[in-house]
């Protein structure tokens, strides 16, 4: 355990992921803790780390639960916003919108080399008790790791709900009023934005429910018990103006540094 600012491990892929390095980095650091970064390309082992953050990206592949691929469309997960919602968010969050679309890459297809390296990073992990947040793809993999499965395609929840792909917080979520989540962000309904084409369909072991959309859509999991291990589907480095969203990486390098969340 470090003695000052908690060391935090936060993975991602080798092309398409600065943004959300630097976002992810800025959150960590603003919560009084250390990231560093890991990739395929620039791999470690959980040395050293007090905590680890699963970043998002690319799919998880079916493979690790069992699964086919399914022939998929053009994904639109890093489409522009169009329209009135392309126009809102250059205004009321330009440095947001203008640096991950700089920075970020379009990168389509799976990446079995970091499936495996963030699958491993997982399990140790879990193994030492170290706190883990998953964000996006990460909360996915937790739950694969877990044993459970993916929805490979959400479209079809969205039948009288259409689906929102954008970097600002526009999609609504319920919050468990008992979960961990419901104590760390202080409230049960919530903004988030949405850059997600997959969801978790079948519950890994020893994981709960602890937010879901209308639709149905599973929007955060935690493990039960004291471990803090949670996973969220939107992305709370790119809402850093939101004290809630801020209060997700308090809470994880309060546990980092061996202080309860509960």
């Amino acid at each position: 355990m470090s003695s000052s600012r908690p060391l935090i491990g936060v993975t991602g892929p080798d092309k398409g992921g600065l943004s959300a390095w630097l976002f992810t980095a800025w959150a960590v650091r603003r919560a009084g803790g250390r990231p560093v970064r890991i990739r395929p390309a620039r791999p470690r082992d959980l040395d050293g780390l007090d905590g680890l953050i699963i970043g998002g990206g690319a799919d998880v592949s079916p493979d690790l639960y069992g699964a086919e691929a399914l022939p998929k469309l053009e994904s639109l997960q890093d489409r522009g916003l169009l329209g009135w919602r392309r126009l809102a968010g250059i205004i009321l969050f330009p440095l947001l919108f203008v640096i991950r679309r700089l920075l970020t890459t379009k990168t389509s297809g799976l990446n079995p080399e970091r499936d495996t390296l963030e699958r491993d990073l997982i399990g140790a992990a879990l193994a030492r008790k170290l706190p883990v947040l998953g964000i996006c793809r990460g909360m996915q993999l937790l739950n694969v790791a877990a044993g459970g499965s993916l929805h490979q395609d959400i479209e079809g929840f969205y039948e009288e709900h259409p689906a929102i792909r954008s970097v600002l917080p526009r999609k609504r979520i319920e919050i468990d009023t008992n979960s961990r989540l419901a104590r760390i962000l202080v409230t049960t309904r919530l903004q988030v934005n949405a850059l997600h084409s997959q969801a978790i369909d079948r519950l890994g072991d020893g994981l709960a429910v602890s937010a879901r959309e209308p639709s149905g859509v599973v929007q955060a999991i935690e493990q039960r018990g004291s471990e803090f291990t949670l996973g969220v589907q939107w992305h709370p480095e790119y809402l850093p103006q939101r004290p809630e969203q801020r209060a997700l990486f308090r809470a994880l390098i309060r546990a980092a540094g061996g202080a309860t969340t509960q």
